[in-house]
């Protein structure tokens, strides 16, 4: 069998703030010197949020958690549950599906939808908790978009993408001290978090770009079906 990996097309740049998108700060609630920690995923069990409020809380600054998508077909118990302990920890969570979506556009009441690569840009860090993954599509938007990563050491993370060199501030099934130390130093250093960013998107762009994906559909066709591939 062939692996072909999950890929995004980092040989474009990430598109950054414009005119449509230069207010979702604003809309949010969310002010110029908060923290917008951005959870880029469906409210599910298996995506640890929890682990993000926590980590929210103990990271004792002024900062703000936007969960972007909606919990879809597995009900809403694990949200009342999440909710209930962003409550229980002082943490401000916002739970943004009604104007997040797949792209712009409106709602009924005339209220601006955004896509995600419109909320990206603003973010300061991205939380990704993950307790499993087929894969982990939000981390690699997160490298897209050149963005400091949260991660849990799940499987996938650890066996496929961690061995590539990818720098992140990793947790192990829970927030330790050396988590919120190394967010710290990132978040006050725009120099080092300048460095992982960058050092970040240059390995994504050698293993998971468009270009990984057409030498890798070559090379099927010209091995397995005898095509030679323009």
């Amino acid at each position: 069998a062939t692996l072909i990996p999950n890929v995004m097309e980092f040989e474009k740049p990430p598109p950054g703030i414009d005119d449509y998108n230069c207010d979702v700060r604003e809309t949010l609630g969310i002010g110029d010197d908060q923290l917008l920690l951005l959870q880029p995923t469906r409210v599910v069990q298996r995506k640890g949020i929890e682990h993000a409020i926590e980590f929210a809380a103990r990271l004792e600054r002024d900062c703000v958690l936007v969960i972007s998508h909606a919990v879809d077909d597995e009900g809403y118990e694990y949200q009342q549950r999440v909710m209930q302990y962003a409550d229980l920890l002082n943490v401000k969570a916002l739970f943004m599906k009604k104007i997040i979506a797949t792209g712009r556009g409106r709602t009924a009441a005339g209220e601006k939808i955004y896509a995600i690569d419109d909320v990206y840009p603003h973010a300061d860090l991205v939380t990704y908790p993950s307790v499993f993954e087929g894969f982990g599509n939000a981390f690699l938007e997160a490298v897209y978009f050149k963005k400091p990563i949260v991660v849990n050491n799940y499987s996938i993370y650890s066996h496929d993408i961690k061995p590539k060199g990818f720098e992140v501030i990793e947790m192990d099934d829970g927030v330790s001290s050396q988590t919120l130390e190394h967010a710290e130093r990132i978040l006050d250093d725009p120099a080092a978090r300048e460095n992982m960013v960058e050092h970040n998107y240059k390995l994504a762009m050698e293993y998971y770009s468009y270009g990984v994906l057409e030498l890798e559909l070559k090379h099927i066709m010209t091995t397995f079906l005898g095509v030679r591939a323009q």
